[in-house]
């Protein structure tokens, strides 16, 4: 019952109370990426929902206009402080988690859950196991089980794995266990970057 309904209602309930903070983060968000480099807010991503269904995902811009996208052999996008495709504001926005805010506008939306497996790039569906399948039958995620023990420390398959672990346990008290260790786990400021 939590699964396929209350998961959802407080999902819509906490994201729509969380929209005014939304929109105005949005307001000193764009103030300090037009004094950067001048160009757009968001970054749109096309990544795998539930069923496999593609949706565009609402990030900040971290990147400079029309970066490469570089992809480690895993398929994972590539990621580094000294990454020099990233903004100013966006390495403060990566270090804070706060590029990831705009997707609570995702979750208000359907498309996204505040906890469940982080959403893949489109390109990666055909690659999924059959195993590795049974995460499109939930709703992806802010944050999950693999953000919350790792951020952003591994790689894809072992991310994978942590992302099934997740659906085959999922229930109210492992989401309020992720949502908490992932808090901790930001303010730590550690394993922002891959090794």
């Amino acid at each position: 019952m939590y699964k396929h309904f209350f998961k959802r209602v407080i999902d819509f309930l906490l994201s729509f109370i969380a929209l005014p903070f939304v929109l105005l983060l949005c307001v000193f968000v764009w103030i300090a990426v037009k004094c950067d480099d001048g160009g757009p807010l968001f970054y749109m991503a096309s990544r795998i929902g539930k069923g496999g269904k593609i949706f565009k995902m609402f990030k900040f811009r971290s990147m400079k206009v029309n970066a490469p996208d570089i992809r480690l052999e895993d398929g994972s996008t590539y990621n580094a402080a000294d990454d020099p495709r990233v903004t100013k504001v966006g390495k403060f926005l990566r270090s804070t988690s706060l590029d990831e805010v705009p997707q609570l506008l995702n979750v208000f939306l359907g498309h996204m859950a505040l906890i469940g497996p982080r959403p893949d790039s489109a390109f990666y569906l055909e690659h999924y196991t059959p195993e590795e399948r049974i995460i499109l039958t939930v709703r992806p995620g802010i944050t999950g089980w693999n953000q919350a023990i790792n951020r952003n420390s591994v790689g894809t398959k072992e991310k994978l794995r942590n992302d099934i672990y997740y659906v085959q346990h999922l229930s109210f008290l492992f989401d309020l266990k992720v949502m908490w260790l992932t808090i901790k786990k930001v303010l730590s400021h550690n394993d922002v970057y891959r090794a």
